[in-house]
């Protein structure tokens, strides 16, 4: 008797669809007989840079630990992290990459009885997490590609439990600045927790952004997640975390799986967050990149959505897709968007000088190729 596992699972689980990851370059290889030496990955955010000196000295000591279980407190990344943000380590929950973090938000603070609100456009963990635990999702839609924080405040109701704000907002780029997020949060809820996702913050430079760490203090109600996936450099590890109260932090740890961060990845994120020359050459890259793509497209007179993170979405016409495999075809893996609600869009991460250039001259071909271009 053939049984139909998929209705076994609990109904949110049931409708959801695998997330979908940026194209492996080794995948790109097999399918179309590529030397992987010769294909260029800018599909994922990572860092172009490769990881720190001081990152890959630590994991190598860590390797003689192997055999032993990690440390699942994580006291030296804590009190790293403790030292650096200036909070105490008992506002610290520690993820296996913020992926993981934001799902034990959301088992800790949702159920099927409430309410989680999202901007569209925004992360698809969010809405992802929301319906594995059979919470309403409650898409609130962009303003000019980015959060309309107005409309997200004003679509909380008595079953809201959480509300996700990404800053800056991957895949569209946007960003609001302090006084815009100070704003939305004054007007939640204290019993509606925010949940500020600042993957990208690291990018960011000015007096004008607002620092997530800085207003808990003022928003007992908030979570700030961040991670060493991208600016750091250690997407492969998979260190994410949050901070907040201590109080909600103490909850979250209640749900976290012991030892979800392995040795070698607490070590190397320790290591890395005493590397600012890395971390200062990070961002550099990335705004000249920034800088490249926009050119590029400029020339070729592409509508973009400016960004304030580590990527570009870039508006290429219907065949977007097709666009993405005329990509694929010259070695180039891009992101495309269509399962966002970002059909005519692809989201370009920003590369080393060199990569860009090249992405630039594939995807005028691409243009060319696909009757997109003059």
């Amino acid at each position: 008797m053939a049984i139909d596992y998929q209705s076994l699972a609990v109904p949110g689980v049931q409708a959801l669809s695998p997330y979908q990851p940026g194209k492996p370059i080794e995948e790109l290889a097999r399918e179309l007989g590529l030397d992987p030496t010769e294909i260029i990955k800018l599909a994922s955010n990572e860092n172009p840079l490769g990881p720190s000196e001081k990152a890959l000295t630590a994991a190598r000591q860590a390797l003689s630990e192997l055999c032993l279980y990690p440390d699942g407190n994580g006291f030296n990344l804590k009190q790293a992290l403790s030292g650096r943000l200036g909070v105490g380590m008992d506002q610290i929950t520690l993820g296996n990459g913020s992926n993981d973090v934001l799902e034990v938000i959301a088992r800790c603070f949702a159920d099927p009885d409430s309410e989680v609100i999202f901007s569209q456009y925004a992360f698809a963990v969010y809405p992802l997490v929301t319906q594995a635990i059979g919470a309403k999702g409650v898409s609130v839609p962009a303003r000019e590609w980015g959060h309309d924080l107005d409309a997200m405040a004003a679509a909380v109701t008595d079953r809201t439990r959480l509300v996700f704000v990404a800053n800056p907002n991957n895949p569209t780029g946007t960003v609001h600045k302090a006084g815009a997020i100070e704003a939305f949060l004054e007007k939640i809820p204290a019993n509606v927790l925010v949940v500020l996702d600042e993957a990208y913050c690291e990018y960011l430079t000015g007096n004008e952004y607002p620092d997530g760490v800085e207003l808990l203090s003022r928003f007992p109600n908030l979570i700030v997640c961040r991670t060493f996936s991208k600016a750091w450099g250690l997407a492969a590890l998979r260190v994410g975390y949050s901070i907040s109260s201590a109080a909600i932090a103490d909850v979250l740890n209640r749900v976290r799986q012991p030892f979800n961060v392995g040795t070698v990845a607490l070590s190397a994120a320790t290591a890395v967050l005493a590397d600012e020359d890395y971390l200062q050459r990070a961002r550099e890259v990335n705004s000249a990149g920034l800088r490249q793509l926009e050119r590029g497209f400029d020339l070729m007179g592409l509508s973009y959505i400016p960004s304030a993170g580590n990527f570009i979405a870039v508006e290429v016409g219907e065949n977007a897709f097709g666009v993405y495999q005329a990509l694929l075809a010259h070695g180039v893996i891009v992101r495309p968007v269509a399962g966002y609600g970002m059909p005519h869009h692809l989201r370009v991460s920003v590369g080393l000088p060199a990569e860009n250039e090249r992405f630039i001259d594939a995807l005028a071909q691409a243009l060319t190729s696909s009757g997109l271009s003059d």
